[in-house]
Order: C-alpha cells, then structure tokens, then sequence
C-alpha cells in the first residue's frame, strides 16, 4: 500500500491517550499509580521492522485507536497488544506499554513493555518503562538488571537517575528489599553524592537509622555545601533528639551562612523547642539576607506566629504584600490572625473579609464567624456563615462543620448534633461529616450513632485513622469492650504511628487494663510531642496512681494555666484534688 506504517503511526499518536479505567485486571475503586506515558522523543531513530501496512493492519489499528478515543480499554488493550506482536514495531509497542498502564492493566503493559524493549534494545527510555513496571508488580530481582543498564546508559546524569530511582523504590512496599536493592545499584557509584543520598533514603524508609545517617553524612562528605543532605542528617539526627539536630544545624550554618533551606529548617526547630530569642536572630539573618525575596518573608512570618512575636510577623506579612506575594489571599489571612491573637478584633475582621480566594477562605469565614461569636453574636455568626459563597459542596461542608464548631463552643452540643445530621442525609457517605457526626453523637450520649457512623467510614476510609481511634478511645473511656477497644487504638497507631492523640489513646486503653507501665510511655510520650490537656489529664491520672502525685499535680497545674476551661482537665483534677 502507499501508506506507510510509520504515517498511520504518526496519526495515531494525534489520538488521545485513554484515561485509567478500572479493567478486568482492576476491579473495583481504581488505586493510584504512576504513569507511565510517552517522554519527550529520544534523540535517535529506533530501528524499524519492515511491515507493510496491510488493510488488516491498518484496519486493528484503526480498531484500537478508536478504543482508545472513546474510553474503552478492554477494547484498546488487547488490539494494540495483538499488534505488537504480528510487528514487533518499537512505536506500536510503546504506544501498547502505555496505554496498558494506564489503564492498569499490567501484565499486558509488561508483555508490551518488554516486546518494546526487544524491538529497541538500546532505547533508554522502554528499560526504564520495563524497570518501573517490575518495581510496581514487586519484581524487585527482576527490575535489578534493568536499573543497572538505565544507569550505566547516562552517566552524564547520573545524579539526577538516582533521585528519580529513589523516588520510584520509595512507594515500594518492601522497604528492606528496596534498601538492599538500591545498596546493590549503588554499590559502583560510592563516590556519587546522590547515589549516597538515595541509600540514606532507602534505609530512613527501612528504619535503618544509623545506616541511614552513615549514607548522609558520606553523601555530605562528597558535596559539602549541598542543602538536601545537609537538612537530611538533621532529620535523622531529630529522631534522636531535637537537640542534636539544632546542635548540627547551628554547626552547618558556621561553614555555609548562606544555605537559606538550612536557616530556615534551624528556625523552625528553635521555634518547636520554645527558643524564641535565638529563633529571632534566624528570623533577622534571613530578611538581613534576602530582604526581597517574599517566599521568605512569609516563611519568617509563619515562623514568629508560631514563636508569639506578632509585632515581626505583622511587618513581615505588610512586606510581603509589598512585595507581591504569589498568594496575597494567604497573608491577608494572617494577618487577620495576627490580629486576632493581639485582640484587635475589628482589624482582625478587616483582615478576614479581604479573603477573597484560595486555600484560606474557608478558613478566613470561619475565623470571622468566631470573632463573631466571641462578641456574642453567635446569630449573626451562623448567618455569615450560612451565607458565605461555597465554590464547591466540599466548601459547603466546610462551612457546616465551622458552624457546628461554633455551637459546640457554645455548649449547644444537640443542635450541632442535629445541623451535622441533617448534612449527613444530603450528603450520606461524606468522610467528614461522618466522623463530626459521630464526635458530635458522643457528647448527647448517642453512642449508637458514632459507632455506626465510625464502621461506615471505615468501610468508606479503612486507613482512617482517626476513625479507629475515635471509636477506640470512646470504647476505653467507657470502660467497655476493652479487647476490641485496644485491637482499633492499635490499628490507629499502625496508620499513624507518630500521632500524639492516638499515642494517648493507646496509654489510655493500657491504663483501663492495667498495664501501667506500658500506658505511662505512651502517654508520656504523647505529651512530649503534644502538651494537649487531655493528655496532661490523662497521663497525671496515671502518674497519680503510679504513686508519683506530686509529677501529676505539677502537670495538671502547668495544663489549668493554659486550658482553665477544658472539662476533660477539670473534671479529672477535681476527682483526684477535691
């Protein structure tokens, strides 16, 4: 025929790729996963078959793109896999590797894959499509010898190979697999910085701290003034102890002043420990440093909100205006915080009524409701609230749960109980109204609708963690069910290991079993990341039992002075301090 097969190619290629559906290989809620789609062309000619493009030919290609084109993989994927095969054409099987994955359908996007790779053998990019996809199928043996030949085939960027590699083998599953993986790959590259980097990542994700730290501080060794390896010895030396990060942190910044990244992560830790005069003199060394560059004018800003100083977070969100901040929404939103924290309500509200857009206009309405609300005008609060513009109905549930918020402030628990149900019945399977619904049923003594509510949205969210652990907590606070109420606080913590909240829920429920010792570290533990006054009620309660009264009475003074209206703090002392 006069038409050539690299000319219907090339009109293929104009057809849009299909979006993933869930397949015969995919049942059920589709799952994220990379895609694997065509790059920019390699800068080569791959070699060709000699096929002619017969009727038949054009006429299954024909057949697949329009699959493609209307959505329907079970068409598409096996047409264009079939056509791999009869051509052996490195663009058919690309075209194939790709519109398999998407779909998810990965065997046939490996078998296509890997006809790709045997029709172009020198093609850079069908080994790192066939790497990816052995990676994601968990054939980490098999990706092996992949990997090596990717990396061996760019030694130009071989730094930038490894970061992409460390992002790949960093959703994998088996992280010791992944580290030995990655230790093997990197192996002939010792003296790479980024292949040392990506060890000392593969073993953070495996819990090998110290091989962990071994790998960064040698990647830091061959790259000194590089940022990343710098703030990733600190954060393995943070796991440790939020000193010994400062302590290097402040060590690093005498050699490399200018590394802002540094600066700025040395700020934040001193802020998180409460040293807020050293934290100051990070904040002027920064503006001092870059006193035109809003980025960082905002992060100081967030920085002295967090350490109290409102009087340099509010010059530095006025300057980041000035200096045209790619989000101005988000400082006007700040500044209505500032604001609020120095009682200077009406300025305040100035503030929030700006908010025009953007992540923090929710937020921005609701700060305003509650300003409102404070005043006494709880009315006039629901109704700003009730009429503020909702782009989408995720807003308006937003909006929902801040009125609810107002009314449980207020001590109104049954009406917030009855404005989050009837959201719930407009919307019945919305996570967060679910869970609020649920929270909001524990304080009218509904006990039957926050479990019910809490099952549903683990069978909507089984990794919500908080779902576990709300109905956990609540179990164990009751003294009720105490196996089961253990077996979903240790769930929670599985998902979300590092919550402080759901570390108290656990110390809680090991204190209902008696099992003391293992309750108080939990819950000290808890309390040390989070001094919340629950924990503060729960882990003196505990100290108190423990014989050690005179700690629980210095923890529950300490938490009254902050939190002299928390019921769960007050009703625990008066029960033990009469």
């Amino acid at each position: 025929m006069a038409w050539s097969l690299c000319a219907a190619l090339a009109a293929c290629a104009q057809q849009p790729r299909t979006e993933p559906a869930s397949g015969a290989e995919g049942k059920g809620k589709p799952k994220p996963v990379p895609r694997v789609v065509a790059a920019k062309p390699e800068p080569r000619t791959p070699p060709l078959p000699d096929v002619e493009l017969s009727e038949e030919l054009l006429f299954k290609m024909t057949l697949a793109e329009i699959a493609v084109q209307r959505g329907q993989p079970h068409v598409a994927v096996p047409a264009y896999l079939e056509l791999a095969r009869e051509t052996r054409d490195p663009r058919i099987a690309q075209r194939a590797t790709e519109i398999a994955w998407n779909a998810r359908f990965l065997s046939a996007a490996l078998e296509a894959a890997g006809i790709w790779l045997q029709a172009d053998p020198a093609s850079t990019r069908a080994r790192q499509v066939m790497a990816t996809l052995l990676v994601n199928q968990a054939q980490l043996a098999e990706a092996q010898p992949h990997l090596e030949k990717w990396l061996a085939a760019d030694r130009a960027n071989i730094g930038q190979s490894f970061l992409q590699l460390n992002s790949l083998l960093a959703r994998h599953k088996d992280k010791a697999g992944a580290l030995q993986l990655m230790q093997a790959l990197a192996q002939p590259y010792s003296e790479v910085p980024e292949a040392r980097l990506a060890v000392a990542q593969a073993a953070w994700n495996a819990n090998e701290q110290q091989v962990s730290l071994d790998e960064a501080r040698a990647a830091l060794k061959l790259k000194p003034d590089w940022e990343i390896a710098a703030l990733f010895v600190a954060q393995v030396l943070q796991r440790r102890s939020n000193e010994e990060a400062m302590e290097y942190l402040g060590e690093y910044l005498k050699g490399y002043p200018k590394a802002r990244d540094v600066r700025l992560n040395y700020a934040r830790l001193l802020v998180s420990t409460r040293r807020y005069a050293e934290a100051r003199g990070q904040f002027e060394a920064l503006v001092g440093e870059y006193p035109q560059n809003a980025e960082v004018g905002m992060a100081v800003a967030l920085l002295a909100m967090q350490a109290n100083d409102y009087d340099a977070a509010e010059a530095q969100l006025k300057r980041v205006l000035e200096l045209n901040y790619k989000d101005p929404d988000a400082a006007r939103f700040y500044l209505g915080q500032v604001n609020e924290e120095r009682k200077r309500f009406e300025e305040a509200l100035k503030w929030y009524s700006s908010v025009t857009q953007g992540e923090q206009y929710i937020n921005a309405q609701a700060r305003y409701a509650g300003i409102l609300a404070r005043q006494g005008k709880l009315a006039d609060a629901r109704r700003h609230l009730r009429e503020a513009s909702a782009q989408s109905s995720q807003q308006r549930v937003q909006l929902t749960q801040a009125e609810a918020q107002l009314l449980r402030e207020a001590n109104a628990y049954r009406e917030a109980f009855e404005l989050l149900g009837q959201a719930l019945g407009e919307l019945p399977d919305n996570p967060d109204l679910l869970y609020d619904h649920a929270m909001a049923a524990e304080k009218v003594n509904r006990l039957d609708v926050l479990e019910g509510n809490l099952r549903k949205l683990i069978g909507i969210r089984p990794d919500h963690a908080h779902a576990y652990n709300a109905l956990g907590y609540t179990l164990a606070d009751r003294n009720q069910r105490i196996e089961e109420a253990y077996q979903l606080i240790d769930t929670a913590l599985k998902l979300a290991p590092e919550d402080p909240f759901i570390m108290d829920s656990m110390g809680w429920v090991l204190y209902r079993m008696g099992r003391n010792q293992e309750g108080l570290d939990y819950l000290q533990r808890a309390f040390k990341q989070r001094p919340d006054p629950e924990i503060a009620a729960h882990l003196g309660e505990l100290l108190w039992v423990l014989g050690e009264r005179d700690e629980a009475k210095r923890i529950w003074a300490e938490a009254l002075k902050e939190h002299p209206k928390n019921e769960v703090l007050q009703a625990t002392v008066k029960r033990f301090l009469p």
